[in-house]
C-alpha cells in the first residue's frame, strides 16, 4: 500500500487526501480492510455496510471510529457493550457527533468497550474481547479500549473516546498513544448522553500525536463552528511553574522514571520544577474514587429506571446497579459535596503551581482478565481501577483537564506513559507542554498506519 507510506496520523491522511495523493474511498476502504484483517484484535466490535461521503472540514475524508458509549453518532449502534441493550441504530447526531462530522470525518463503526464503561479493561461479556496491539496478551485499556487498539494498530489514525474516571487516559498510555481529557464544558455534552455522570464525564479522542489533538480542540469545542462560545483557555508561555508529584506509592521504577524524565525535559524547555509530595493529593484521591463509584451507581440504578433490565448485565454492573438503587439521598448529596471540596482542594494546589506533572500507570498493561466482571464486589473493582491509574479520577471529580503521552520505552518495549494535570481552561496550555516532551523523540510507535510494523 504504497499510497500510505509516510502517513503518521490524521493530519497527513487529510493532507493526503486534499492533494489527491490518496482518495476518501481508498483511506476509507484501507481502514475496513485493516478492522477485518485484524478481528482477533477485538477493537471494532461492529461495522456499517455504507459510509457517507464528507468533502468540507479540516479534517475531509480521514476514517475513524465511534466509541460503543456517549453521545450517540446516526446510523451507528450503541449498546454500552452490553446484551441488556440492544443492538439499534441512533437516529439523530448529538451535537459531538455533529462536530465530528462537520470537521470531515467519514464513520464507519464502533468500537469495544466493557459493559458500561465500568473495567479498565474492555473485555465485555458478550464480546469482542480487546487486546493491545503493542502485546496481544496484555490490556489495551478501558473504557476506550477498543478507540486505542484501533489508533494503535493502525486502523484509524484518531478515534471519538469518552472519559468518565482515566477512560481516555488509561488506553492511551496502555497503548502508546495521546489522550486527552478536556476541561469540563469545553466540548458539547448532549443530547444523547445524560448529564455525563454528573459532570464527571466527557467526550473527546484518543490520538497518534499531539499535532492531531490540537487542530481536533477546535473542531469539538466550537472554535472553528457550531453554536457554542469558545472556551476560555489559558495561552501557552515559557516558564511555567511545574508541579513534580514526589513519593508517589505503588508506581513501578520504569513508570516512576519516565515522569522525571519528562520533568528535565520541561526544565530545559525553561518551565521552573517545583516538587509536590503525593501526599498532597491524598484526600482529593480519595474523595474521587468515592465519587465515581456512588455516581456510576446511581447512574446505572437511572437506567433501571428507564426500561434497564439487570438480570442481562454483568454480575459486577448488576452489583452496582444495586447500590445505586439503595443509595439514599442524603448519601448522593454527601459525595456531591465531598466532590466540590475536592475541586477546591486542587485549586489550592493550583495556587502554587501552573501544571501538575504525575505518573500516568503504576505498571504495564497487565494481562488480559485483570479486571474481571463476573463478580459482585464493587469496592474491589475501584481498588483495582486506583491501583492502576491512581492519579486518573481526579481529573474527572474536579473537572480539569489531563494529559497523557509516552516518554520513551521499557526493556520489554512498552510505553512508559505519563500525565499531565492543568486547572479548567488550561488545555491548549498542556497540549503545548505535551508538543515539547513528544518533540523530544523519546518514543516511536512500533505499528504504522495501515501498515505493517515498522
Amino acid at each position: 500500500m504504497t499510497e500510505f507510506t509516510n502517513i503518521a496520523d490524521a493530519t497527513d491522511l487529510a493532507g493526503a487526501i486534499a492533494t489527491g495523493r490518496i482518495s476518501s474511498d481508498a483511506a476509507l476502504d484501507a481502514a475496513r480492510g485493516r478492522a477485518g484483517a485484524m478481528a482477533d484484535l477485538g477493537a471494532v466490535t461492529w461495522m456499517a455496510d455504507t459510509v457517507p461521503a464528507a468533502e468540507d472540514g479540516p479534517f475531509a475524508g480521514v476514517p475513524t471510529l465511534a466509541k460503543d458509549l456517549g453521545g450517540p453518532f446516526a446510523g451507528i449502534p450503541m449498546r454500552a457493550g452490553s446484551v441488556a441493550l440492544a443492538r439499534m441504530k441512533g437516529l439523530s447526531d448529538s451535537d459531538l457527533a455533529a462536530r465530528f462530522r462537520a470537521a470531515g470525518f467519514r464513520v464507519f463503526g464502533a468500537t469495544t468497550v466493557p459493559e458500561f464503561g465500568l473495567s479498565l479493561s474492555s473485555e465485555p461479556a458478550v464480546g469482542p474481547v480487546c487486546r493491545n496491539p503493542l502485546d496481544p496478551t496484555r490490556i489495551a485499556g478501558g473504557s476506550s479500549g477498543g478507540a486505542a487498539a484501533a489508533v494503535a494498530a493502525g486502523i484509524v489514525p484518531l478515534a471519538h473516546a469518552t472519559d468518565a474516571g482515566g477512560s481516555i487516559r488509561v488506553p492511551a498510555a496502555c497503548c502508546g498513544l495521546v489522550g486527552l481529557k478536556p476541561t469540563r464544558g469545553a466540548v458539547p455534552g448532549g443530547p444523547g448522553f445524560g448529564n455525563h455522570l454528573g459532570g464527571i464525564a466527557t467526550e473527546f479522542a484518543i490520538t497518534r500525536t499531539i499535532r492531531d489533538a490540537r487542530a481536533l480542540w477546535p473542531c469539538l469545542t466550537g472554535q472553528a463552528r457550531g453554536p457554542f462560545p469558545d472556551p476560555v483557555q489559558r495561552a501557552e508561555r515559557p516558564g511555567l511553574k511545574i508541579g513534580l508529584l514526589t513519593d508517589a506509592k505503588g508506581i513501578d521504577p520504569d513508570r516512576a522514571e519516565a515522569v522525571t524524565r519528562a520533568a528535565a525535559l520541561l526544565a530545559e524547555a525553561g518551565h521552573k520544577i517545583i516538587e509536590i509530595p503525593a501526599q498532597a493529593l491524598t484526600a482529593i484521591r480519595r474523595a474521587s474514587a468515592r465519587a465515581f463509584e456512588r455516581i456510576v451507581s446511581v447512574n446505572l440504578a437511572g437506567l433501571v429506571a428507564t426500561g434497564l433490565d439487570p438480570d442481562q448485565t454483568e454480575p459486577l454492573t448488576q452489583a452496582f446497579i444495586d447500590r445505586g438503587l439503595t443509595m439514599s439521598a442524603v448519601d448522593l448529596w454527601s459525595t456531591l459535596d465531598q466532590s466540590v471540596q475536592a475541586t477546591h482542594k486542587l485549586w489550592q494546589v493550583f495556587d502554587r503551581i501552573d501544571v501538575l506533572l504525575t505518573p500516568m500507570l503504576a505498571t504495564a498493561p497487565p494481562a488480559l482478565g485483570s479486571f474481571p466482571m463476573d463478580h459482585r464486589d464493587c469496592a474491589t473493582q475501584i481498588e483495582r481501577i486506583d491501583a492502576f491509574a491512581p492519579f486518573a479520577a481526579l481529573a474527572n471529580v474536579t473537572g480539569a483537564p489531563a494529559l497523557t503521552l509516552p516518554v520513551g520505552a521499557d526493556a520489554q518495549g512498552l510505553p512508559l506513559p505519563v500525565q499531565l494535570i492543568g486547572p479548567m481552561g488550561s488545555d491548549l496550555q498542556l497540549l503545548g507542554l505535551g508538543a515539547t516532551i513528544e518533540a523530544a523523540d523519546q518514543w516511536h510507535h512500533p505499528i504504522a498506519m495501515f501498515g505493517a510494523p515498522s
